[in-house]
């Protein structure tokens, strides 16, 4: 019997050592991918504004190409001096078609721009906290335990510029606990994270994490 426990000891310990490093790549593999949204983002904007631009393009070109057909039709009735004069308006109508695309461009442009801000929110500007970081900080200021859905609530109060997940969340805080950085509570079927006090484990038997993340 006093060989038993030990063993079971050690499995628990192996057990949360696993879901704690597979807690922590997940969050990493979603920060990443988060990223790489956002990249992927601002190249279909670029191309959005190339096709803006190459279809404007594309018209005045056309629209320069019909020119000399429509004057080829009155150019016998014409004078040498009207005839200079008529090709006037037909030498400026590819630029003025080309100023009208470009103007046309920049609003295209800058309504996208606009648009696309909603987005950037998702991604970690360059040294600003990690998430782990923040979810940490904001137990270390709670007298009272939080639920992950409390905890994401004040953490996109109080940092207006990111975008945070209950889930992605969720999974931070059980990083915390299997990594004694966190005290985990059940309330019936309600589950509370803390700032673990001296002398708690912070964490949980793996029977009882399977309950709660059901």
């Amino acid at each position: 019997m006093s060989e038993t426990l030990p063993d079971q000891t050690n499995l628990k310990s192996q057990y949360a050592s696993q879901v704690a490093g597979d807690l922590e790549r997940n969050v990493k593999e979603q920060e990443r991918i988060a990223s790489e949204v956002e990249s992927l983002q601002r190249q279909l904007l670029k191309l959005e504004e190339d096709r803006v631009l190459l279809v404007s393009i594309e018209q005045a070109l056309a629209a320069e190409a019909d020119a000399p057909k429509a004057d080829a039709g009155q150019a016998p009735a014409a004078t040498p001096r009207s005839a200079k004069t008529a090709r006037l308006p037909r030498s400026r109508k590819p630029k003025d078609a080309e100023e009208s695309a470009a103007g046309k461009g920049k609003q295209t442009k800058a309504k996208q721009t606009k648009q696309s801000k909603g987005p950037a929110k998702t991604a970690r500007k360059a040294g600003a906290p990690t998430l782990r970081e923040l979810v940490a900080r904001r137990l270390s200021e709670q007298h009272e335990a939080r639920s992950a859905a409390e905890v994401t609530s004040d953490l996109a109060q109080a940092h207006a510029d990111r975008e945070f997940s209950v889930t992605v969340v969720r999974n931070t805080l059980e990083g915390l606990v299997a990594k004694g950085q966190a005290l985990r509570t059940k309330q019936r079927r309600s589950v509370f994270y803390s700032e673990p006090s001296a002398g708690s484990t912070g964490s949980e038997q793996p029977q009882e994490l399977a309950k709660a993340e059901v």
